[in-house]
C-alpha cells in the first residue's frame, strides 16, 4: 500500500507507522509527505485503532526533507513551492488533529521537519544518544510549517533559542524543553513506549478523542489562517535568494556568504 511507510495494527487496536527510508535516515520526499497524510485519514476513521505509534527504521527517525527534494525546490516555480509546502502542512495538521493518541518511539537522531513530526506527538520518548536540530536558517530558510507545533510545544523563549541558531540539542535537554516526554537508553525504548500505550489502553477511547479535541481547542489555534501565514512565509524565503545559495553551498561543500 505505501512505499515510504510500513503501517501495522495489532490485535490491542495499536497501530505502529514506520518511516521506511532508512538509507536516507528517513528524509521526506514528497511521496513520503503524501502517504503520511493518507496514513493518517486512514488511522482517524479505522474504529478498531485505539493508539498510534509513530517511529522511524533504522539509526534515524527523520533527517528532515528529502535533499533531493530541497535541491529540486531551488527550480521549482513559486507555485510548485506554495503546493509542496501546502502539501506538508496539512500533512502535519492531519496528524496533529488525529482523534487518537499519537506516541512518537524517536530512536535516533531527528532534523527539520523530523522535529516536527516530534511536535505533533501526544507523548514522544526518544533514545538518550538521539540528536536534535531545527536547521533551516542554515540553508536561508525557516521552520515555518512546523513552527506552529514546535512552538507550542517549546514555547517562545525555547524556541527562540533553537530556532534562530539551528543548534543540535540533545534528548535530555528536549525533554526539558517540553518537546520530548522522556528520554531512555536505546534498548529500552520498546518498553518505555509500550509502558505509555497500556496507560492509554486502560482509558475509554472516545473519552480520550474528546479530551485531546478539547485540549486542541483549549491551546493556540493552528488554522487555516494561521498555516497561510506560515506557508507565505516559507515562499518569502525561497523567494529571497538566500535559500538558493545556502542549498547549493550545502551540496558544493562550500561556505554561504554569511557564513565566516
Amino acid at each position: 500500500m505505501f512505499e515510504t511507510l510500513l503501517m501495522e495494527r495489532d490485535s490491542r487496536g495499536v497501530a505502529t507507522v514506520t518511516l521506511n527510508r532508512p538509507q536516507k535516515h528517513n528524509a521526506m520526499s514528497a511521496q513520503m509527505i503524501r502517504e503520511l497524510s493518507q496514513a493518517a485519514a486512514d488511522l482517524a476513521t479505522d474504529a478498531e485503532v485505539r493508539v498510534v505509534v509513530l517511529t522511524g527504521a533504522g539509526k534515524s527517525f527523520c533527517a528532515g526533507a528529502d535533499l533531493g527534494w530541497m535541491q529540486s525546490q531551488v527550480e521549482s516555480s513559486a507555485e510548485t513551492r506554495r503546493a509542496e509546502a501546502r502539501a506538508l502542512a496539512l500533512m502535519l495538521r492531519a496528524w496533529n488533529d488525529l482523534p487518537k493518541p499519537v506516541i512518537g518511539a524517536i530512536p535516533g537522531n531527528a532534523f527539520g521537519g523530523g522535529v516536527g513530526l516530534v511536535a505533533i506527538c501526544d507523548i514522544a520518548i526518544a533514545a538518550e544518544t538521539a540528536l536534535m536540530a531545527l536547521t533551516e536558517t542554515r540553508l536561508g530558510l525557516i521552520p515555518a510549517t512546523i513552527g506552529p507545533y514546535v512552538v507550542a510545544k517549546l514555547g517562545e523563549a525555547q524556541a527562540r533559542r533553537v530556532i534562530l541558531s539551528a543548534r543540535k540539542f540533545e534528548a535530555p535537554e528536549a525533554v526539558r524543553m517540553n518537546l520530548l516526554s522522556h528520554a531512555v537508553s536505546r534498548d529500552s525504548l520498546s518498553a518505555a513506549v509500550e509502558a505509555e500505550v497500556s496507560l492509554l489502553l486502560d482509558c475509554a477511547p472516545q473519552a480520550v478523542a474528546s479530551a485531546k479535541k478539547m485540549i486542541r481547542e483549549l491551546s493556540v489555534k493552528h488554522d487555516d489562517t494561521v498555516m497561510s501565514r506560515t506557508i507565505d512565509a516559507l515562499i518569502d524565503c525561497w523567494e529571497g535568494g538566500e535559500a538558493a545559495e545556502g542549498i547549493r553551498a550545502f551540496f558544493a561543500k562550500e561556505r554561504p556568504s554569511w557564513q565566516t
